[in-house]
């Protein structure tokens, strides 16, 4: 339930449209469904704007599933982040509609039509090794009604490759750059446009990236000033911000 499905309950129990009855059991789980190993957080679409989204990794096979059963019965968008493919067969029996990004490991589940934003947000990749974090970045912006634009392989080695695309990174109102090895793709970009740029550090690269720690500290200490960071392999984060940042 978002702020408008309130609105229109709200303003049908006035008009007499729909039973006080009827209204509470549609609220009756606000603000939080008690599942016992989980707690659905019903509120968040009202308070943020975003329904909760299912991180499954160390989950169960089962208690994903009923997360996903009981988020079915609210008619939301339903997004669920590193997700192996036996919890998506899973899913797929108490779903048809679930649809699985191998590489990126998510799951949505298309409930309602999103208006998708005209802007777009740019997902920028340095390598093809660096696919698994844009895709859970693609499939998390897209199921939050965002346009997306996708440049992949443009890293500094061959930087020839990213200046043939500026034109549509400079496009963008937001830009994701997803970078591993050194990290130091973010900055190059961040110093070419006037949009706000998330730079997303990978775990790509050898035994000194250390697990994509060296391209995290790249990253922060980027002299380019319109960069910011999240966490290392966080492709949702990212995305998520993005798409507040394209929807202002």
């Amino acid at each position: 339930m978002d702020l408008m499905d309130m609105k229109k309950l709200l303003e049908g129990v006035k008009n007499n449209e729909i039973e006080v009855e009827e209204a509470m059991e549609k609220i009756e789980d606000l603000p939080f469904k008690d599942l016992e190993f989980a707690k659905i957080d019903n509120h968040r679409q009202i308070r943020v704007g975003y329904p909760e989204v299912i991180y499954c990794e160390k989950k169960t096979v089962e208690q994903v599933k009923n997360i996903v059963k009981f988020m079915m019965t609210k008619n939301n968008n339903i997004l669920a982040t590193r997700a192996s493919e036996e919890i998506y067969n899973g899913v797929k029996e108490i779903c048809e509609d679930a649809k699985y990004n191998e590489l990126g490991k998510t799951i949505t589940i298309q409930k309602r039509e999103e208006k998708t934003t005209d802007s777009y947000i740019a997902i920028v990749a340095a390598g093809t090794s660096d696919l698994p974090v844009v895709e859970e970045a693609v499939e998390t912006a897209k199921i939050l009604g965002n346009r997306v634009e996708k440049i992949i392989d443009v890293g500094v080695a061959g930087i020839h490759r990213l200046f043939a695309r500026m034109d549509i990174i400079r496009g963008a109102k937001v830009i994701i750059v997803v970078a591993g090895m050194e990290g130091a793709l973010a900055s190059v970009v961040g110093g070419m446009v006037n949009k706000p740029v998330i730079a997303v550090p990978t775990s790509v690269g050898y035994g000194a990236n250390f697990g994509g720690l060296s391209a995290l500290l790249t990253m922060l200490n980027s002299c380019a000033s319109g960069v910011s960071v999240v966490n290392i392999d966080n492709g949702f984060g990212a995305a998520y911000n993005a798409s507040i940042i394209n929807k202002l």
